[in-house]
């Protein structure tokens, strides 16, 4: 696990990271953490549950694939908007719909 940055500097990371994902994919909350090289899943929870809301926020999932609880019919509603592969109602497909990060022409 990296050292977290600042923690303006790690929200604004993290939310434009966020606004980053295509429609359709997702990454969790550890992807998010590992990608930037910084926190952890609680960490980037902790930044999508405080001001997530600007953002794509149901293409953030736990590890195990499930929905954001209390928040499903909304990811529902979003997922199927966008294509985005599930594994019956309440889990995204992550082997599907895993992203990694980078788009097409992007260097890491």
């Amino acid at each position: 696990m990296g050292r977290v940055k600042d923690g303006e500097e790690y929200v604004e990371l993290v939310l434009g990271l966020v606004e980053r994902i295509p429609a359709g994919r997702v990454m969790t909350y550890g992807d998010v953490a590992e990608y930037l090289g910084a926190g952890g899943p609680r960490q980037v929870g902790r930044v999508m549950s405080l001001q997530g809301g600007g953002v794509p926020w149901w293409r953030v999932i736990r590890a195990d694939g499930r929905m954001l609880p209390g928040h499903e019919a909304r990811a529902r509603a979003a997922y199927a908007r966008e294509g985005t592969p599930l594994r019956g109602e309440d889990r995204v497909d992550l082997r599907r719909a895993r992203w990694e990060g980078l788009l097409p022409g992007d260097e890491r």
